[in-house]
């Protein structure tokens, strides 16, 4: 799940300057879960907008917009609307400001709502936490499911640096060690004996962007 939170208004009127008919353009996925895109904060915007003399001339929430085909279709809906817009408001992560970028054929300003923050998991109480980095060359099968490179502030894939206070890290002396987490795990996994290998340092060339998986 991409995390992104709203951009300030008075930012957001800023970049609109100069464009008074606008679309709004909201996420049905993780803009929606993490409440910068969804219903709700659509018909803030417009409510906001509005008050300071924009013209909305309509809104979808697409459930997907980073996905073309699912874009694509609210897009069709929503021609005539379009057609009257100066610019489109983005309410989602910047994939799915550029989703829209890439798909659009009436030659609209793109604007985001929203600054995209982390990749992240959601706990059962609706908290988000980044747990991956998105590497190219994953090292969770080798460190029990826990990932150094996001949750280590120095990326470290070797065990623990010589900052390391009672199971802390000395970056912020508020979180548990990563490697102290690894070392538990593994423990409790009867797999310790892993952690005498000594792994390579990691290939950046799969990390070049931008990424692209083309599907045959």
């Amino acid at each position: 799940m991409i995390i992104s939170q709203q951009k300030p208004l008075n930012d957001l009127l800023s970049s609109l300057k100069g464009y008074n008919k606008i679309f709004l353009l909201g996420c049905g996925e993780c803009a929606t879960t993490c409440k910068s895109g969804g219903q709700p904060e659509i018909a803030k915007m417009q409510q906001e907008l509005e008050a300071a003399g924009k013209i909305i001339t309509g809104s979808c929430i697409p459930s997907a917009p980073c996905v073309a085909a699912k874009l694509k279709i609210e897009l069709a809906k929503n021609l005539p609307a379009l057609r009257q817009s100066e610019a489109v408001l983005v309410l989602a992560c910047g994939l799915g400001a550029q989703s829209f970028q890439d798909n659009d054929r009436l030659g609209l300003m793109v604007f985001s709502a929203c600054d995209s923050l982390f990749g992240a998991v959601m706990d059962a109480q609706g908290n988000f936490f980044e747990k991956c980095s998105m590497c190219a060359e994953c090292v969770l099968n080798e460190t029990g499911g826990i990932c150094p490179i996001t949750l280590c502030p120095k990326g470290l894939l070797n065990g623990p640096c010589g900052g390391v206070n009672q199971g802390k890290c000395e970056v912020d002396n508020q979180k548990d060690c990563a490697w102290i987490l690894i070392y538990k795990e593994l423990d409790k996994k009867k797999k310790l004996a892993s952690l005498k290998e000594i792994r390579k340092p990691k290939n950046f060339d799969k990390s070049t962007k931008p990424h692209k998986l083309i599907m045959k």
